[in-house]
């Protein structure tokens, strides 16, 4: 049987009497895109909270064939898993050039060049973060989980507040660095044309349990998922 990349059993967070996740398990393949959707309060975030290591839940992770329930999220950056947030953790007075090489000792990595040119930001190196356009943040956001070479990368909502323009340009390049990198992306999103336009795979969360889960076309005609939260969200 095919090992799974990423791996969730029964995962459970709560928080005082709230049950946020509610012995959640999937497994990811390698190279994969899998989109969490659901309606807010599902346990999407949470869920890659616990994946990154913030906060202690129940149940086991396993990443590439270990458990990584007790790894701290600094271990887990080093072992290959990298998390970028709703909100950009950029430092606005940083330039970006700054910012990559600071991301990049972080991680032990010389790759800050190569991947700010990547993320088509090399043009703005001496640019102090908070002098770029939104969209630009958010690409420096993301090329910053980048540095490394990371082989799951774990994004939060990526295409929150891009304009049509950049959540299409951001969808492409996700689905390219998938390809060209064998990158493993695990994304929440509550866009539902970046979702059913990159995602292979669609997991749904609601009430922190999984309702449904499949391919993009499957997911579109679950009429549980309709109900839930595709008839509000369309």
């Amino acid at each position: 049987m095919k090992m799974s990349f990423l791996s969730t059993h029964d995962v459970r967070k709560t928080y005082g009497g709230f049950v946020a996740l509610n012995n959640v398990s999937l497994s990811i393949e390698q190279g994969e895109i899998r989109a969490l959707i659901g309606p807010n309060g599902a346990g999407k975030s949470t869920l890659i909270d616990v994946m990154s290591g913030r906060g202690k839940s129940g149940g086991r992770i396993e990443f590439k064939g270990s458990d990584i329930s007790t790894l701290t999220p600094s271990q887990r950056r080093h072992i290959g898993i990298s998390r970028s947030f709703q909100k950009t953790s950029i430092f606005p007075n940083l330039t970006v050039r700054q910012q990559m090489e600071l991301a990049s000792r972080a991680t032990g990595s010389k790759d800050s060049d190569a991947v700010m040119e990547e993320f088509g930001l090399a043009t703005h190196a001496d640019t102090f973060a908070r002098d770029l356009s939104y969209g630009d943040q958010r690409r420096l956001d993301l090329a910053t989980a980048m540095t490394g070479a990371p082989s799951l990368l774990l994004l939060d909502e990526p295409a929150a507040g891009l304009s049509v323009e950049e959540s299409k340009h951001m969808s492409v390049h996700l689905r390219d660095l998938a390809t060209r990198r064998g990158i493993t992306v695990i994304l929440v999103e509550h866009d539902m044309d970046v979702v059913f336009s990159v995602a292979d795979r669609i997991s749904v969360l609601h009430l922190g349990q999984v309702l449904a889960e499949g391919e993009p076309a499957n997911i579109r005609k679950n009429e549980a998922v309709v109900r839930a939260y595709l008839g509000s969200a369309a």
